[in-house]
Parts: structure tokens; sequence; C-alpha cells
């Protein structure tokens, strides 16, 4: 039987319960253990696939189509598995569910309630990743103790270790120790209410992960294992990491995981953590500077391109290179801005996103990057944009442009797909999930993957207007790749450019730390190409007389 492990934290949000499940999960299978993960979202949304990128952040999005949360993107980077859309549940799809059972008459005309209709559909989201090829199920509550909408999944979580057994259920709650000023010292007591409010709900945690600034004295663990009732050694410290790759390391060496096997009584395996560690050394080896420019819409939030983010220093911990990335707001790069805002930048990257603002300064920048020789990756909106600028500044067809961002162009370059038409729900409207595509031999595209056939995660509405397929390779762009039936592109780029590429898919999503994606590994290459062409020549040393 699988064992769980539920994640919960206190008195205030971005703690970190996120990476502290992947490192956990990360631990758990160098033990090798096999680990899933899964994020409850207290949220009424059905799911974020609608939600602002300012109000939720990057939307995460798995093989099978799912537009989950963005920390399933930090578990799949950690356990380097990939999830599927049962890893991530809101209320609104858990009342959605119990609705559609009252409405089928599943309860037999029953009164529907939160106990126990609501925690056992919660329980019912849990147990079903609890497969015979799991070992431990990592369940990650979102929001804090405390709040409201969080109170219907603290009773299913503590009703769980009841129905699963208390050796196949454990606790961690991740609370802040902050540093006060003025005092000069950290304090415990917003822990100590964080644990009061849990143990309230019934939950008694096995392990306390604090978090702080600087590392905890011996007697404030002693403090907190006191009023707190768990073992000192339960009382785990996550000081503030240089980067979030040390977590793992740092979880293991303040015991973590192993307390975590002993309350679940799991049997004592050898933790092979040497792939880890190799990565850390990358990242700690990874000196050389690089500028990567991000031309993005939604820049006043980095969580809106979280993975772009990651696969960029996942690039650079391959090359050995600090990818500094420079954040460009799209509306600031139109019209005469364009040079300004990008002379300086040693590679670009043109990201998603939706609807027509900041769209022209997209546009600018694949241009700037086109004429200047930039290196520049496009990213499913990015692809559009590059198209667009083709269209228009290659090609010569005045107003090219995208459907989406003006319905009654003459040359709509990238249009609706045509069984889409009628669809008004905006939350199904999407080519969502994992696509296969076939890449043309010889091109960068190619080249960069190593491979015929290729898998990438796609989430998006409008596509490249195969209609102009003909004229734009006639001009010098190259579909370097396309759906199997031909039917849509994927892939596009020029082979008289260092590198100008682009797909309509997110790659950003299937990066590792220990292998970073093609797309983005060959960027940073050319960028640095770039930045070291430019260098200046450093004086001849004079010759001795």
């Amino acid at each position: 039987m699988p064992k769980h492990i539920f994640v919960t934290g206190g008195v205030a949000s971005s703690l970190g319960k996120g990476l502290t499940a992947s490192s956990l999960g990360r631990l758990l299978k160098a033990r090798g253990l096999r680990v899933t993960l899964q994020k409850l979202d207290p949220y009424i949304n059905v799911d974020p696939g609608t939600m602002n990128p300012y109000e939720h952040g990057e939307v995460f999005v798995t093989d099978d189509g799912g537009e989950t949360d963005l920390d399933l993107g930090h578990y799949e980077r950690f356990i380097d598995e990939n999830l599927s859309r049962n890893s991530n549940a809101t209320t609104g799809s858990i009342y959605q569910a119990v609705l559609a059972a009252e409405r089928r008459g599943d309860y037999l005309g029953k009164t529907v309630q939160v106990i126990p209709h609501i925690t056992d559909e919660i329980k019912r989201r849990i147990a079903r990743l609890a497969t015979d090829d799991v070992d431990v199920v990592i369940t990650e509550v979102g929001g804090t103790v405390g709040d409201i909408e969080i109170l219907p999944f603290l009773e299913a979580i503590r009703q769980y270790r009841k129905d699963a057994g208390r050796d196949n259920v454990c606790y961690v709650h991740v609370t802040l120790v902050p540093f006060i000023g003025p005092s000069g010292e950290q304090k415990t007591k917003p822990t100590q209410h964080s644990v009061t409010e849990l143990r309230s709900r019934g939950i008694q945690p096995d392990l306390i992960v604090c978090r702080s600034e600087e590392p905890l004295s011996d007697e404030l663990r002693n403090k907190i294992s006191n009023l707190c009732d768990v073992d000192e050694r339960a009382v785990v410290n996550a000081a503030d990491a240089r980067n979030i790759y040390e977590l793992p390391l740092i979880f293991h060496d303040e015991g973590l995981d192993d307390v975590v096997c002993e309350v679940l009584r799991l049997e004592s395996h050898d933790v092979d953590l040497s792939s880890w560690e190799r990565v850390v050394r990358r990242v700690e080896d990874a000196t050389e500077p690089v500028r990567i420019g991000l031309i993005g819409k939604y820049v006043q939030l980095a969580d809106a391109y979280l993975s772009v983010v990651e696969s960029l220093k996942h690039a650079g911990f391959h090359h050995g290179a600090e990818v500094e990335i420079v954040w460009i707001q799209a509306e600031d790069v139109e019209g005469l801005l364009a040079a300004d805002r990008l002379a300086h930048l040693d590679g670009i990257v043109i990201p998603g996103g939706f609807g027509a603002r900041g769209v022209e300064g997209k546009i600018a920048a694949a241009r700037y990057a086109r004429e200047e020789g930039v290196p520049c990756l496009g990213l499913c909106l990015g692809l559009q944009a590059m198209t667009i600028e083709f269209a228009r500044n290659v090609l010569g067809l005045a107003g090219a442009n995208s459907t989406e961002f003006d319905p009654t162009t003459r040359h709509p370059v990238i249009d609706l797909m045509i069984d889409q038409r009628s669809i008004t729900d905006k939350g199904g409207t999407m080519r969502l999930g994992a696509y296969y595509a076939v890449l043309t031999p010889g091109t960068k595209v190619s080249e960069a993957y190593g491979e015929p056939v290729v898998s990438e995660r796609h989430r998006h509405r409008y596509e490249f207007n195969s209609n102009y397929r003909a004229r734009v390779e006639e001009a010098g762009l190259v579909c370097s790749g396309t759906s199997p039936d031909k039917r849509l592109v994927e892939f596009v780029e020029l082979a008289d450019h260092p590198f100008w590429v682009a797909t309509q898919a997110h790659p950003e999503f299937k990066s590792r730390p220990d292998r970073p994606h093609p797309l983005f590994r060959e960027l940073v290459a050319a960028a640095l190409d770039r930045r070291r062409a430019d260098a200046p020549t450093p004086d001849p040393v004079p010759a001795s007389s």
C-alpha cells in the first residue's frame, strides 16, 4: 500500500511548500522509491487556465493536457517524472464533480454536504494517485492554515490517516521563523501559532520545516520541539539557499528524509544523491555571463514565466554560463524603442501569451533579432509574432497579422483552427497537451533535437496559416517541423541566421536541470558565441627586451 505525505503551510504564502515537497520527492526517489506528487488548490476556479497570469503566475501544462498549478513544474523538474492532470485538483473541480454526481442521482436523494461529500471527493482525488506502481504520494495543500477555504482539505487529510492507517501517513508543516531587526532575534511565535491552528483542526504535524533567513540555533530548535510537541530531530531548518537546486542536499543534511522514513516505517534504503550533487556543482560552476532578454507581457511577475526562466538557467548550467535575464516589457519595444532596448543583449526569448497588448513589441523584437543577427527563440505566441514579422517585412505583406489581433486583416498568416470557431467556452478551445512533430532533416531544429520525431506540449488557439506556407518558404522562412499529417506548422527558422528559431509549442515545460531542453541549450550556445565574438580583443603582451 502506498504511503502518503501531506505538506501544509502556515504564517504566510510563498514560503516554499512546493519546493519542500519537490525536494522531499527527490530525496525519496534517491532512496529507490517510486514517487509521485500532487497539488490541492483551494481556489474555486476549475483550473488556472482562464486566470490572469498576474493572479496565479504560470499555467503549467501536462502531457495529457491538464492546465495546472506552477508547482507541478517544480515537481517534474525535481523528480524528473511526467505528471498528469490528476496531480492537480482545485475546490472548483471538486465541487463540480460533487454537483455532477448529485445531478445524476448518485447520492440517492441525500442532502449533499461538505462533510462527507466534499471531503470524500478530496480523498478520492488523493487516493487515485496511489496506484500499484507508486510507493509514496506527496500531496501539497495550497494556501495557509487559517484560511477559510482550506478547511475542507484539512479535514480530508485528517481523515485520511484514519482511513489509510497511522503508519501510512506523514504530516509535514512548513512555517516561518522571522528575524526581527530591532530586537536582533529570530522569533518562534508565528510557528507556534501556526502549529496550534493546525492542531485545532485535528492534525498534529510529524515534522516542522522552519523557513528562515539564517540557520536556527539549537536553542530555538529545542524551543519549537517542546512547544509544538515534535521530536527535536523533526524540526528541520530550511534557511535561505543560494539556489533552489541546493534544497534537496540541505534537507538531506537536516535529516528530513530520514525522519519521514521513520514515521512511515519505510524500509531503509541507501541514498544515492551523486547525480543531484553533479547538478549543484554545475550550478556553482556556471559563471560565464550571458544576457538574455525576455520580451514579455507579464514581466512584473516573474512567476508568469517560471518554466522559461528555469529552462534558460538549465541551458546555462550545461554551458557553464550564468544567464542574466533582462526583463523587457513588450510594449516598451514598439516603434523606435526597439534598438535602444535590445542592443545590449546576447540573445532574446519571445514567450507565449494571449491578447493583443504588447504584440507589436514582440514583432519589433523579432525584426531586430532577424536584422541584427541576435539569437532569438520564439515560444507559442513568439512563433506567431516572428511569422507576422517575416510576412510583413520580408514578404511585403502589409498589415499581415493574426486574426486574434485583427479579425479583418487582409493577410491572416496566423488564424484560428477551423474546428474551433463555434466553441464559446474559453476553458475548452485550445490545443492542449503533448503533440508529435516530424522534423525536417538538416535544419537547426532537427540538429538540436537529434531525432526525427519529437513530442512537445501545447497551449494555444491560433496556428500558422498553411495557406501562406509556400510563399514564406520561398522567401526563406524554413518550416522545420510539422504535425505528422503535415497540416500544422510546429517549428520555423531561418537558415542564414545564427539562431532565429520558433516553435508553436511550450518546450520550457520539459526542461530539466541535468538535461536542458535542446532549443534553450542551442539558444544559449548561440548567445555565448555572439558575446564572445563581440568581446574586445586583449592588447598583446609586449615582448620582453
